[in-house]
């Protein structure tokens, strides 16, 4: 136990400067795709901004509002760091941490749990525009779970085991990408607006709420919903990896895919514009739901028509 406590904690750490890193990455893309330098002064070619923008966000100011519940204001980006870094214990990391059997249902229990966050920081803060951003964030991070569940279903029909590490163990032979092709870019899409990413931020309307749900956060409480969203998309990388990507589970093969993938999360943003509302609901509804539950039929009428197959054998 106290082995994989100390594993837990070494664990965390790494998710958390991975963060810090992932924020240079990215600002250092969008400046070359907009065509100036990003962050070049501190350290080697940008290398301590990171360091430099934890101190300054951390050190800063706290401003109290004047009406505001206390309790809830505060506890939102506590819990929403701590859900997405609790999330990290599903991966299959062999010894010395943990192997759950039914890790898939715990990835899409604490999915279903960032949701409520979210709408604890917009209606605490008392203000009307904070209130409004995070029912629209909620409002679509449940229309796209609902796609996220139904292709782990289809999955869990495929290799009956809602261990993660038999996804591993399944693609030695092929990617399930090659397989499924159609629900991968729809997963990868639904990962995006769950992380709350472009063009799906409308939780974080910068043009036009400054921000969206945590409109009325400074300082250290802005930090660590900064800080959960950029861990959620580091984590959102490996499971896609672990899922399409082949069977090389925790190798430094697997870690390039994920700083892929990652890169693909921050390309975008710098390519795609925002969709408007109307326009985001109609894809999960109308496009992500049909494509999702015609794959799950359908890996169901394959499961059944190989075990006849075998039992006519």
């Amino acid at each position: 136990m106290l082995v994989m406590i100390v594993n837990y904690l070494i664990l965390i750490i790494c998710v958390l400067l991975g963060v810090a890193f992932v924020t240079l990455l990215e600002r250092k893309i969008l400046g070359y795709i907009q065509i100036r330098k990003g962050p070049n002064k501190l350290g080697v070619m940008g290398i301590l901004q990171p360091f430099s923008d934890a101190v300054k966000l951390f050190c800063k100011e706290n401003m109290s509002l004047s009406m505001f519940n206390f309790l809830p204001y505060y506890m939102a980006p506590v819990l929403s760091l701590f859900i997405s870094l609790i999330l990290w214990s599903v991966l299959p990391y062999g010894s010395g941490l943990f192997n759950m059997s039914l890790g898939v249902l715990f990835f899409m229990c604490c999915l279903s749990a960032g949701v409520y966050p979210m709408m604890m920081a917009g209606w605490a803060s008392n203000c009307k525009y904070s209130l409004l951003g995070s029912l629209r964030s909620v409002a679509q991070t449940i229309s796209y779970e609902v796609s996220l569940a139904l292709i782990l279903l289809s999955f869990i029909f495929l290799i009956e085991s809602f261990n993660f590490k038999d996804f591993v163990v399944y693609q030695e032979e092929i990617w399930f990408l090659w397989l499924t092709i159609p629900l991968s870019m729809v997963w990868f899409a639904s990962g995006l607006a769950e992380t709350n990413r472009t063009p799906f931020d409308f939780s974080e309307g910068e043009s036009e709420l400054v921000s969206g749900f945590n409109t009325e956060y400074s300082s250290g409480g802005f930090a660590l919903i900064f800080m959960a969203e950029y861990s959620s998309i580091l984590f959102m990388s490996m499971i896609f990896s672990l899922f399409f990507l082949g069977p090389d589970s925790l190798s430094v093969i697997f870690y390039m895919k994920v700083v892929m993938i990652s890169f693909i999360f921050i390309w975008v943003r710098g390519t795609l514009p925002r969709f408007r509302y109307d326009k985001l609901m109609y894809l999960a509804w109308k496009s992500f739901l049909p494509v999702s539950l015609n794959f799950l039929i359908w890996c169901m009428g394959m499961k059944m028509m190989f075990y006849t197959w075998f039992l006519v054998l």
